[in-house]
C-alpha cells in the first residue's frame, strides 16, 4: 500500500450473494434481478438485518449453483436501497456500493452463503503528486467519453468532478467499457493511488483503440465517396455516348421486355417493374444493386405460364406403370383414377398422394413412373434431416446470400408450372429453434391454399395448384396429424417371394446385366438361384438388397468374361451360388429345432417390414419377481405384466396353485437385446411363453403368433398383418395364430400368401394355448389348489423335461 494512504483493517460477517456478468464498485448504484433460491435467501437475510449484503462476481457466469471456489474473493459491501418482488417470483433489487472487502471465509448456512470479510479502509492523502495524477486521469476520461459514443458526455463529466482520489478512481472504473476480469482486477486494488494509476494506464490503451476505430471509419467513408464519384462519371459517359449514337441497347430495356413476356400475374409484374426502377437508380457497384438484380433474375427464372403438355391416356399410363413396376395393383389403380378424372374435369383440384411403406418397395420410382405416364417433368426434393423452415419458404432478402426455398428452386429446375413433385422421406423431417418445416408444408400441400404460396424471398404469390405432389414415407407416426390430413395415404406393403421372383426376372436382372456390360450370352439366372438369394442372402420387405446381390454376381461374372473372353458364359444355380456370394447370410429357416418349454415364436412389424421375434421365459427359485430384459419399451413391458396377471388369474386351469408365484421368480427375455422393441402385439406371445414355462408343457416349433392380450384373456387386433405373415413365410413357418378381428384383412393379402399359410383366428387366450402347446393342459383340482407348486429344483427336472 502507498505510504500516503492510511489503512484500517476490520472484520465482519455478512450474507453473501454471487452475481453474474457484472462487477459492482463502491459508490455505484445499480439495479439487477435476483432469481436463484440461494440468492433470494441471502437477500432476505440482509433485509431482515441492517440491509447490508456482500456482492462478489462469479468466475464463470454459466454455473447456476456456484461453490466458494467459483467466486472471486474480493467484492463490494452494498446497501440495499430498494427491492421489489415481480410477478414471476424474481426480485428486482437496487443496491449502492459502500466499500470493497475481501472474503477470508465463505460458509454455506441455511441455503445461502455467509462471508467473513476483511475490510481495508484506505484513505489517501491528497499531495501535489496525487492532485496531478487526478487531473491526468480526469482529462483522459474526458477524451475517452468523447470517443465512446455509448456514454453521455455531460453526465459523465459532471460525475467525475471530485476531490477524493478514492471515489474518483471507483467512479471512473465503474463506467469503463471493460471485460469482467479487467474490472475485477481494478476492484482488487485496495490502495486508491495504485488504483488511480492503473485506471490511467487502462484509459491510455482504450483511447488508442478508439482512435484506431475512428481512423478506419474515416477511411471507409472516403472510399464510399470515391465510389459515388465514379458512378456519377460513368453515368455522364453513358449519356455522352448515347448522344453520339454509340450507346448499346440498354440492359434495363432487355429486363423490361423479359418481365413483360414472362406471363406474370398483374401484381407480380407491378412488383417486378418497381424493383427494376429501383435497380436503374442504384449505383452498379453497390451491394444493393446486386441483391436487386438477383431478385429480378429469380422472378424471371420461375415458370409463370409454361406448362408440360400432359398425356391423359389411361391406357398409355397403365402400360407405362406395368412396364416399370410389378404388382402394387391398388396404387396403380389410384393413379389411373386420377388420370381419368383429369380427362373429365378441365381444372380439377390437385390431390396429394403419400406412398407409405418399408424401404425398397418402389416408392420413389413410382413417382418417376407417374411423371413418365403423364408426360410431365419430374423433380425430387429430399426432406430427410431437414429441420429449418427456410428450406421450404426461403430467406428474406434482408439476409446476406438469401435464396428462395427448395420449393421455388425445384420449380425453376422443372421449368414448367405443372411437374410431378416428389417430396421424398417426408417422415424424416425434424424441428428446432429455426422453425418447423412440416408446418411450412401445410400450405404447400393444401389445394385450398397452395394457389397463393408465398416464398419469403420472392415475397409474391405463386400458384402451385397445377403441381402433382407425391410424398413418400417409411412410417406415419412421425408425420404431424395436420400434414397427414392433407395427403391421401397409399400403403405399399412388402413383397412376397413370388413377387420378388417376378420383379427379379422382369426388371432387376436386365438392369444389372446392362449396368455390368453383360448379355444373355454371358450370364443366365435360374429361378432356384434367385429364390436362394431371396431366402439365404436377403431379409427385407423390398428388393433393394436383392438387386445389390444380383449386381454382386454380375460383377464377378463380368470379371470372368474379361479374363476368359467375350464368349464365356455362366449359368447361376442354387448349387453354385455360394461361389459368387460366399456363405449364406441367413439360415433357410428360423424355425426352432425342436419343441421347447418357455420358447415361443412371435411376429413383429418394423420400419423395414415384418420380422420374427422369439420370446423366452425361465422359471427360477425366488419370491414372485418378474424380470423383463431385451430392451423392451414401456408398452411391451406393460403387455408382459398383463400376460402374467392373466396367467395368475387362470392358475387352476393351467395346473398351478393360486400361490404358485410366491416361491418363484420369472425371467422373460426377448433376444437381440441391442435392438429396441415396443408395441402391444406380443401380448399373446408372452402369455404363451409364461404358460408353457410354468406348466412345463412345450410350445410347438412350427407355429407363430401375434395379438394383444387383455387381463381377461381377450385377444385384440393388430396392424401390419401382411408384413408379419411374410416374415413367418420367410422363416419357414406356415401356421400362424391371429386375432379374430383381423379376419376381415385377409381379403387384402395376395392369393399366393393366403394359400400358403394356415391361419387360426382366435378371440380368447384359451384358444391360443390349446393350439400352440404341444400337449393339453392339466387343470388343477380345486381341493388341491392351495398347495404350492414345486420349483424346478424340487422336481429335479430341467424346464424342457415335459414335451
Amino acid at each position: 500500500m502507498s505510504t500516503s494512504a492510511r489503512e484500517k483493517n476490520e472484520q465482519r460477517k455478512l450474507p453473501m450473494m454471487p452475481i453474474r456478468d457484472m462487477v459492482i464498485f463502491p459508490f455505484m448504484v445499480t439495479p439487477f434481478v435476483v432469481g436463484r433460491e440461494s440468492s433470494v435467501r441471502a437477500l432476505e437475510e440482509a433485509l431482515s438485518g441492517d440491509r447490508k449484503i456482500f456482492l462478489a462476481t462469479q468466475h464463470d457466469a454459466g454455473v447456476d449453483e456456484p461453490s466458494a471456489k467459483d467466486i472471486y474473493q474480493v467484492g463490494t459491501i452494498c446497501n440495499i436501497v430498494q427491492s421489489v418482488r415481480m410477478p414471476d417470483g424474481n426480485i428486482k433489487v437496487l443496491v449502492e456500493g459502500i466499500e470493497r472487502a475481501k472474503a477470508t471465509e465463505i460458509v454455506d448456512t441455511d441455503g445461502f452463503f455467509v462471508a467473513t470479510l476483511r475490510r481495508s479502509r484506505a484513505a489517501a492523502e491528497v499531495t501535489p503528486a496525487v492532485e496531478q495524477l487526478m487531473q491526468r486521469v480526469t482529462t483522459l476520461f474526458e477524451n475517452y467519453v468523447k470517443l465512446q459514443q455509448s456514454l453521455n458526455y455531460e453526465t459523465m463529466i459532471a460525475g467525475v468532478r471530485l476531490d477524493d482520489p478514492t471515489k474518483l478512481s471507483d467512479v471512473i472504473a465503474a463506467n469503463l467499457q471493460l471485460g469482467i476480469e479487467e474490472k475485477q482486477e481494478l476492484l482488487g486494488i485496495f490502495d486508491p493511488i495504485a488504483r488511480l494509476s492503473r485506471v490511467a494506464d487502462i484509459l491510455d490503451v482504450e483511447i488508442e483503440k478508439l482512435d484506431l476505430d475512428r481512423t478506419v471509419q474515416s477511411r471507409v467513408k472516403r472510399q464510399m465517396e470515391r465510389a459515388q464519384k465514379e458512378y456519377y462519371l460513368n453515368e455522364k459517359i453513358k449519356a455522352i455516348q448515347k448522344e453520339l449514337g454509340r450507346g448499346e441497347k440498354s440492359e434495363f430495356d432487355e429486363l423490361r421486355k423479359k418481365i413483360e413476356a414472362a406471363g406474370m400475374p398483374k401484381d407480380v409484374m407491378e412488383k417486378a417493374m418497381q424493383e427494376l426502377k429501383k435497380l436503374e437508380a442504384m449505383p452498379p457497384m453497390s451491394a444493393e444493386s446486386t441483391v436487386s438484380r438477383n431478385y429480378l433474375d429469380w422472378l424471371l427464372a420461375v415458370p409463370w405460364k409454361k406448362r408440360s403438355r400432359e398425356t391423359r391416356s389411361v391406357d398409355q399410363a397403365e402400360k407405362v406403370l406395368n412396364e416399370d413396376h410389378y404388382g402394387l395393383e391398388k396404387v396403380k389403380e389410384r393413379i389411373l383414377e386420377f388420370l381419368a378424372v383429369r380427362q373429365l374435369v378441365k381444372n380439377p383440384k390437385g390431390s396429394i398422394l403419400c406412398f407409405a411403406g418399408p424401404p425398397g418397395v418402389g416408392k420413389t420410382s413410382l413417382g418417376m413412373s407417374i411423371a413418365k405416364a403423364t408426360g410431365r417433368k419430374f423433380v425430387r426434393l429430399s426432406l430427410g434431416g431437414v429441420r429449418d423452415e427456410a428450406e421450404i419458404r426461403g430467406h428474406r432478402r434482408t439476409y446476406i446470400g438469401a435464396l428462395p426455398g427448395q420449393i421455388i428452386q425445384s420449380m425453376k429446375k422443372a421449368g414448367t408450372r405443372n411437374p410431378v413433385f416428389l417430396l421424398d422421406e417426408v417422415d424424416k423431417m425434424a424441428s428446432d429453434f429455426r422453425g418447423d418445416p412440416a408446418s411450412a408444408l401445410l400450405e404447400v400441400l393444401d389445394p385450398e391454399q397452395n394457389t397463393t404460396f408465398q416464398d419469403h424471398y420472392l415475397d409474391v404469390d405463386y400458384d402451385l395448384s397445377d403441381v402433382l405432389f407425391v410424398a413418400t414415407a417409411n412410417v406415419l407416426h412421425t408425420i404431424p396429424a395436420p400434414l397427414q390430413d392433407r395427403m391421401e395415404i397409399l400403403r405399399l406393403h412388402g413383397y412376397t417371394e413370388v413377387e420378388k421372383l417376378e420383379i427379379a426376372r422382369n426388371y432387376l436382372l436386365k438392369k444389372q446385366r446392362e449396368a455390368t456390360g453383360l448379355t444373355l450370352k454371358n450370364i443366365v439366372f435360374q429361378d432356384d438361384a434367385i429364390l436362394a438369394i431371396i431366402r439365404a442372402y436377403t431379409r427385407e420387405a423390398g428388393v433393394r438388397n436383392l438387386e445389390r446381390e444380383i449386381g454382386n454376381v454380375c460383377r464377378k461374372v463380368a470379371r470372368r468374361v474379361v479374363k476368359n473372353g467375350p464368349k464365356h458364359k455362366e449359368t447361376i444355380t442354387a448349387a453354385n451360388l455360394a461361389e459368387f456370394l460366399g456363405v449364406a447370410k441367413f439360415r433357410d429357416s428360423e424355425v426352432h429345432e425342436r419343441n421347447e418349454v418357455g420358447l415361443v415364436t412371435g411376429l413383429a412389424w418394423t420400419e423395414v417390414g415384418g420380422s420374427i421375434l422369439s420370446t423366452e421365459v425361465q422359471v427360477l427359485d425366488g419370491k414372485g419377481k418378474l424380470t423383463i430384459t431385451g430392451q423392451l419399451g414401456d408398452v411391451m413391458q406393460e403387455s408382459a405384466q398383463a400376460a402374467l396377471s392373466y396367467i395368475r388369474g387362470k392358475a387352476a386351469a393351467l395346473g398351478l396353485s393360486r400361490e404358485f408365484y410366491r416361491n418363484l421368480d420369472l425371467h422373460l427375455h426377448v433376444p437381440e437385446g441391442a435392438i429396441p422393441k415396443d408395441g402391444p402385439s406380443a401380448g399373446i406371445t408372452m402369455a404363451t411363453a409364461l404358460a408353457s414355462a410354468l406348466s412345463g408343457i412345450a410350445v410347438r416349433r412350427d407355429i407363430a403368433m401375434t395379438g394383444e392380450i387383455t387381463l381377461r384373456g381377450k385377444v385384440l387386433p393388430i396392424g401390419g398383418l401382411k408384413e408379419k405373415l411374410l416374415a413367418a413365410q420367410r422363416a419357414g413357418i406356415f401356421e400362424v395364430i391371429l386375432p379374430a378381428a383381423n379376419e376381415k384383412d385377409i381379403a387384402d393379402l395376395p392369393e399366393a400368401l393366403r394359400n400358403a399359410m394356415k391361419l387360426h383366428f382366435v378371440d380368447q387366450m384359451d384358444e391360443v394355448l390349446r393350439i400352440a402347446l404341444a400337449a393339453p393342459l392339466q387343470p388343477l383340482d380345486e381341493s388341491a389348489s392351495m398347495l404350492p407348486i414345486p420349483s424346478p429344483a424340487d422336481r429335479g427336472e430341467s424346464p424342457a423335461a415335459r414335451q
